[in-house]
């Protein structure tokens, strides 16, 4: 039988000196009893999993909108591909795969219905703004209760990794900085993968240095970016790119905003206006009738005042809901 304790030693004997143990973990929020079997990073990362906030994750676009085919990705598949790009380049590390696995999964669950264009209108309509990083942290900390506790009750290093997981700040562990890395690892290229299924991009239109160096397929690129971040980082307190494939990849990010991401193929039928339409609605409306929100949504009215209740209750919607929503309440109002 492996017991925690087990599993903990485990980690100070194969490891690398530089990676976060869950023995030394700063701990929760609040305290609560250890679990006999799993370690700390391994309890979060289970209760992402289990979570209302990851499974609505299938639905919620990651770039194309409703799209009609069913291969391109959703924001659960974006999400599933970086835990796998952060476990391989954790394990070459001899880092802590179950604490990188945990921040994976959990790094976009705040994001809101429509991608970043919804990300867009949201923040164009709530007074403080809106970032889905920082609305990440508050699904695991506020939204995502149940009958035991408010929030996930997740380890600080986990929540750390989720915050800084984009931005200028750095995440404090290393596995934390590696999940920062694979995220753009993770859509660079599957958004090109998607974009050239979509026809709004053809393989002779990609950048010939970049693929050049990283390869011409998908795999390929992913590889040879994970074996470059192992080779660069192995043996350091720190996680790095060689200069030429961190070019490589910047070069392919700025292609992908300048020819997929502001490309009007890509949100046929759900243009940026439209998106805005949807999500002031019902912004608009939740706002005027809050009783209609759901009894979680009302209890954070009064905790933290009705825009932030209304925010966070669009924030969670996903694709379908959040239109099905709008014309039912639209009708409600002719």
């Amino acid at each position: 039988m492996l017991t925690r304790i087990d599993s903990e030693q485990r980690e100070y004997e194969i490891l690398s000196p530089f990676a976060a143990k869950a023995a030394e973990s700063a701990g929760r929020l609040r305290e609560e009893a250890l679990c006999g079997f799993r370690t700390a990073f391994q309890r979060d990362r289970d209760r992402i999993i289990h979570s209302k906030a990851f499974r609505r994750l299938m639905h919620k676009t990651q770039v194309f909108i409703a799209p009609e085919e069913d291969h391109f990705r959703t924001r659960l598949t974006h999400t599933l591909e970086v835990s796998q790009i952060s476990r391989s380049i954790a394990r070459g590390l001899q880092l802590n795969e179950d604490l990188t696995e945990a921040i994976a999964l959990g790094h976009d669950l705040g994001h809101t219905p429509f991608g970043h264009s919804g990300e867009i209108a949201l923040a164009r309509k709530h007074p403080a703004g809106f970032r889905h990083n920082v609305q990440s942290l508050r699904v695991v900390d506020v939204l995502e209760n149940n009958a035991e506790r408010q929030g996930m009750n997740l380890t600080m290093e986990v929540r750390d990794g989720i915050l800084n997981h984009t931005g200028d700040t750095l995440p404090a562990t290393l596995e934390g900085r590696i999940v920062k890395t694979a995220d753009r690892i993770a859509y660079i290229n599957h958004d090109i993968d998607d974009a050239l299924r979509a026809g709004i991009i053809q393989e002779t239109d990609l950048p010939s240095g970049p693929i050049s160096l990283l390869g011409a397929t998908t795999s390929k690129r992913i590889d040879s970016l994970i074996r470059d971040m192992v080779c660069a980082s192995g043996g350091k307190n720190e996680i790095l790119q060689s200069p030429a494939h961190l070019s490589a990849m910047t070069e392919l990010r700025t292609f992908l905003f300048d020819h997929v991401y502001f490309a009007k193929q890509v949100k046929e039928g759900a243009e940026q206006e439209d998106i805005d339409r949807t999500i002031f609605f019902l912004y608009d409306y939740f706002l005027e009738h809050p009783d209609e929100l759901p009894a979680e949504y009302q209890r954070i009215c009064m905790q933290d005042g009705y825009a932030e209740a209304v925010k966070d209750y669009i924030a969670g919607m996903t694709d379908r809901y959040a239109r099905e929503m709008a014309i039912l309440k639209k009708g409600h109002e002719a």
